[in-house]
């Protein structure tokens, strides 16, 4: 068709969520959405499709006297899991679902594997970690708990440092396997001819800071424990360090109990978690 599968960018102006949450101030509105087909159906000349993109799904309505015969001969021949970018007029259907009329469309990937059947979905569990952006695609709920995780390690961040903490980087090969009682991935350091490991805690250089005179630090960092795997345990895993000067376990307690409600708070919006 002389199209590249692999195309170019597109002016993307609204997601999925905003246009839907705020169908009065969208409607007869011109926007531009792009994600990719997760449900496709034909009616002759005009045809239905639901488009997903990161905050969730929207309908298009692509109709041939709109968007030329080109155009929609192109738009039959797309499969699920193609994306696409779309431009055109924001309305709500006889039954009420809000829509876009298509005025443009384009193919921006073409999918070159099938996406998991609707009904049965991505059900193994081995395969669901093996093939996590797969996952992604087809399981709203795991989307949704990567997107919870980014905001709660964001809300930690912004409240450590609202207490005057720190955040440092520690280095991850050490000479010891320290900080934790865990086996150490072990591997070599060719220039300096000795082994190293893998860090199994972060503990040992951020208390190394506080001798420095760092008197508040933390680190998010990855850690490895050549342990043990299974989908509720992974050899590779990110943990959360902070170390005070001039403080006792009382502080301590209070610190992480105002640290956990402030994340709660900001992913959920409340203390209270179900």
């Amino acid at each position: 068709m002389g199209i590249d599968p692999f195309g170019g960018p597109f002016n993307q102006t609204h997601h999925a969520e905003e246009i839907l949450q705020d169908f009065d101030a969208f409607e007869n509105e011109r926007v531009s959405v792009a994600g990719r087909i997760m449900a496709k159906r034909g009616h002759g000349k005009a045809s239905f499709a639901h488009v997903q993109d990161l905050t969730g799904q929207i309908q298009i309505y692509v109709r041939l006297n709109d968007v030329g015969q080109e155009t929609y001969d192109l738009f039959g021949k797309l499969d699920i899991g193609d994306i696409i970018g779309v431009t055109g007029i924001v309305f709500k259907t006889r039954m009420g679902e809000i829509t876009v009329s298509a005025e443009e469309l384009v193919l921006l990937t073409k999918s070159l594997h099938p996406l998991p059947e609707k009904w049965h979905g991505l059900k193994d569990v081995e395969l669901r970690y093996r093939q996590r952006y797969v996952d992604l695609i087809v399981n709203p709920d795991v989307r949704n708990d990567f997107l919870a995780r980014i905001k709660a390690i964001k809300a930690i961040r912004q409240y450590l440092d609202e207490q005057g903490f720190l955040e440092v980087e520690t280095p991850t090969l050490h000479t010891i396997a320290g900080g934790a009682a865990a086996r150490p991935f072990i591997t070599h350091h060719n220039a300096l001819d000795i082994d190293m490991y893998l860090r199994i805690a972060l503990e040992l250089h951020l208390k190394r800071l506080l001798v420095g005179g760092l008197e508040r630090v933390y680190e998010i960092g990855r850690v490895f424990r050549n342990e043990g795997i299974s989908t509720r345990h992974n050899p590779e895993f990110t943990m959360l360090e902070l170390y005070q000067a001039y403080g006792d376990y009382e502080d301590m307690m209070v610190l992480t109990e105002n640290l956990v409600a402030h994340a709660a708070k900001a992913v959920r919006g409340t203390t209270v978690i179900p």
